[in-house]
């Protein structure tokens, strides 16, 4: 199949929410070797966030269920089993993104912008198979996310002003990251905050066609710092309201008040409001 049928094929696909279909003609697509436009590695992105993203919110659910369920032997061993098929099923969706971005993605970036989309997308899949390991394979795991996740900010920090939508999202993910993986809330809240005044202090400089990408991606830095300061400072924050916050393809994001529909960069999604995570330049809030 031709690469144009295949993004048709793609495109399609994402109308029918097939994101399964989606994914298979993306894999296509950049086993082809070419450089990926922006358009055809945010489809990538969609498809594959999509497709993990199901799975782990349905291991988060029935992680808290089994938590939660006071109940027999029998029904919690149920639970235990049903959580482990689908924890079984996120590895090796995780492993085919990570291939491709070793083998093809990361290899092939000619600009620093694809470069750290490409290494923020592969912390966000190491972090992925952190939330499910053990052991001596969760801590590789860590440190490969880690190291992705700090090669993209160096890169970012040369490249791309503080205003900018992926500098942002990637500060965003690096901070979930360490607060989510590493338990580390206060570099967490230091590299957040960090990011949050940087971008405040040039603002002014933004264009208008990412400054409503760039001021939504600040306040969910503004709302990540708000709940984990208060964490921090001991306030009793029950398990429904931890749950609000979530990660972007990677970091914890907490979910919009109201859908934000004005720009063509963001798809209407959070959690649990919205079906869809929020995407921006191919960068899933999730």
């Amino acid at each position: 199949m031709e690469k144009t049928e295949l993004i048709q094929k793609a495109k399609l696909a994402e109308q029918a929410e097939r994101y399964d279909d989606m994914a298979a003609c993306m894999k296509v697509v950049t086993e082809q070797g070419s450089e990926l436009s922006n358009e055809e590695h945010n489809l990538l992105s969609v498809a594959y966030k999509n497709v993990g993203g199901g799975r782990r919110s349905a291991w988060r659910v029935i992680s808290s269920i089994k938590q939660k369920t006071d109940t027999s032997d029998k029904e919690l061993q149920l639970i235990k089993d049903y959580r482990e098929k689908v924890e079984s099923e996120l590895p090796s969706i995780c492993t085919t993104v990570l291939e491709l971005l070793d083998k093809y993605l990361i290899a092939n970036a000619n600009n620093p912008e694809s470069k750290i989309f490409y290494l923020k997308m592969k912390g966000d899949y190491f972090r992925y198979l952190a939330e499910v390991a053990c052991g001596d394979d969760r801590k590789q795991t860590i440190d490969n996310s880690q190291g992705a996740y700090q090669e993209a900010f160096d890169i970012s920090k040369k490249e791309m002003q503080p205003t900018h939508p992926i500098r942002l999202v990637l500060a965003l993910n690096f901070s979930v990251f360490y607060y989510e993986i590493l338990n580390n809330p206060e570099l967490a809240c230091t590299l957040a905050k960090t990011a949050f005044d940087k971008a405040i202090a040039e603002l002014d400089t933004l264009n208008e066609d990412s400054y409503k990408d760039s001021t939504l991606i600040m306040q969910l830095l503004r709302d990540n710092l708000t709940l984990w300061t208060s964490d921090s400072a001991g306030e009793e924050c029950d398990a429904a309201e931890r749950q609000r916050t979530k990660c972007i393809q990677g970091v914890i994001l907490l979910p919009l008040k109201k859908p934000f529909y004005s720009s063509p960069f963001l798809i209407p999604f959070g959690f649990p409001i919205a079906k869809k995570p929020i995407h921006v330049y191919g960068i899933n809030c999730l």
